[in-house]
């Protein structure tokens, strides 16, 4: 896939109206995988004075708070698309009004930083569930301060193997979209600007009980956006034939217990300065004047 097209087989409208649900929890896999992601601070010097989280309510809310721990003298910003899931966020990230923090500590921003606010920014488990992700990529760009880094997760085309296998045998269409090689993204991340990307990745294999465990597991982590899923609402009667393929025909491991992969795409990169190649006659736009005398001058915080 060239940086240039989106994911094909993913529905924008589906797309769209998952992001616009609202959630009661953060997923556990998000969770965790945001831990794994955290061990991979240890090794960045830089300590940022301002950050962003990009959907910490859909990336983990427990990890939120973790990254605020590390970095607590940090100013934050929580990026939100959904006005109920910010407000949320706020009332359940907050100090008590008793405690000093609320009142002495670093300031929490509701919305998008502007353009070099940050010095870092994280988003865990979000790319693969948007229609264009070369456009998020670009905004995380404009949000960072040059020397600033991007730490990001998301879903890999290995995801659900197991499950794709099933419906394969059944006839059905894809149970999920096609999900972006790492290779892709990294392109991608050069497209927008970044410099030094690391891409790697890792698979997790979850197991479950019962099929009706995994589904539910499968509600939480999110939906089937695949623009070919099936039209409309299916019955009963072929949600307990779903049920009972999962049993019959899915992969399991040697305790009896069903098993599904998960491959996670871990990547980190940074926001080089601003360099424009001078010829014997060159044009410079405003915008990019702009953004090389903010890049000399430094964040706002």
């Amino acid at each position: 896939m060239s940086t240039s097209e989106k994911p094909p087989t993913l529905d924008p409208v589906a797309a769209r109206r998952w992001a616009a649900r609202p959630l009661p929890v953060s997923a556990w896999l998000h969770e965790e995988v945001a831990r794994r992601m955290q061990e991979r601070l240890d090794v960045i010097k830089l300590q940022p004075q301002a950050w962003a989280d990009w959907e910490p309510l859909r990336g983990g809310l427990q990890a939120h708070q973790a990254l605020r721990a590390r970095y607590p003298q940090a100013a934050v910003w929580q990026v939100l698309a959904q006005a109920d899931e910010a407000a949320r966020v706020q009332a359940q990230t907050m100090s008590a009004w008793w405690q000093p923090s609320r009142w002495t500590g670093p300031k929490v921003n509701a919305g998008e930083p502007s353009a070099g606010d940050v010095q870092m920014v994280w988003a865990n488990m979000l790319l693969h569930q948007v229609a264009d992700p070369q456009a998020l990529i670009g905004r995380w760009h404009r949000a960072l301060a040059v020397d600033g880094f991007l730490m990001f997760s998301c879903l890999g085309p290995d995801t659900l193997r197991e499950l794709r296998a099933v419906h394969a045998v059944m006839s059905w269409p894809s149970p999920a979209h096609e999900f972006t090689d790492m290779h892709d993204l990294g392109d991608m991340l050069v497209h927008a600007g970044f410099a030094e990307p690391v891409m790697d990745m890792e698979r997790i294999t979850l197991t479950f009980e019962t099929p009706e465990r995994l589904q539910q597991e499968l509600r939480e982590l999110g939906r089937n956006l695949h623009a070919l899923r099936f039209e409309g609402l299916r019955g009963r009667d072929w949600h307990r034939q779903w049920l009972q393929a999962v049993a019959e025909k899915g992969e399991r491991d040697r305790d009896g217990r069903l098993k599904l992969t998960f491959e996670v795409v871990y990547g980190h990169a940074l926001k080089p300065q601003t360099r424009i190649k001078m010829l014997p006659q060159s044009q410079i736009g405003l915008d990019d004047m702009r953004q090389m005398l903010a890049d000399r001058r430094g964040p706002r915080l």
